[in-house]
């Protein structure tokens, strides 16, 4: 479900970084806008008590998704042995672990899950079987926010042409991570909602990006699906 390179913790940023240089932004920028305004879509009286993060890396985004929900567990999966022990060893806490996805049992106790740019890492015979793994996972009533790379935007493959590990991706568009996320009985699913429409040399215009969401160029798209109640 993952390159080599992802095993790599210690060279992740810089494979990352030369992609994402084209925007003069770095990681944490994109991670913190993803939470923030999945946040406040969900609304405030969205309380999770439980919040798995599915392909979670080197656990940068399980940190941001227990500061956001501070009353939340967060449980992160990978399948890359090596980042699950460096996101242990710099973010696991109390409130914060991490386990391989070969140890993954799903637990029908989540109240959301959180994954970001993870099912274009998975051949399309396996992407159903994590979907299946995701539901199971949930809670009745939680939700599923799959956020992914819009491949309908010029600036988001030329970032991913620069990163190596996203050099045998599989992009979703918005149609086809419908479809997929349709193989399931969702309650309710959101359309899909775009983000990242400017670089950081155009950031005076980011205020107009709130009205932009429905427009299907911004740089990445996450969808919301409800699990029905028991």
């Amino acid at each position: 479900m993952s390159s080599a390179l992802f095993d790599k913790s210690s060279e992740y940023d810089a494979l990352l970084l030369r992609g994402l240089r084209l925007t003069g932004e770095a990681k944490d920028y994109f991670a913190s806008e993803r939470v923030r305004d999945l946040r406040a879509q969900l609304g405030a009286g969205f309380s999770p008590r439980r919040i798995l993060d599915f392909g979670c890396g080197i656990g940068d985004t399980a940190r941001l998704l227990a500061d956001a929900y501070p009353q939340a567990e967060v449980v992160g999966v990978d399948s890359a042995a090596d980042a699950i022990r460096h996101a242990q060893a710099q973010h696991g806490s109390a409130r914060v672990r991490f386990q391989e996805l070969s140890h993954y049992r799903p637990s029908g106790d989540f109240d959301l899950c959180y994954c970001s740019g993870v099912f274009h890492h998975i051949a399309e015979a396996e992407r159903g079987r994590a979907l299946q793994l995701i539901w199971q996972g949930l809670a009745g009533g939680g939700r599923f926010a799959l956020f992914e790379n819009n491949p309908w935007n010029p600036g988001t493959r030329a970032v991913m042409k620069l990163i190596p590990f996203d050099h045998d991706a599989l992009p979703i568009n918005p149609r086809h991570a419908r479809a997929l996320l349709g193989s399931l009985p969702w309650s309710e699913m959101s359309t899909a909602r775009f983000l990242f429409y400017f670089p950081r040399w155009l950031s005076r215009l980011r205020p107009l990006e709130p009205h932009l969401v429905h427009l299907p160029l911004g740089g990445q798209y996450y969808i919301v699906a409800h699990k029905p109640h028991d």
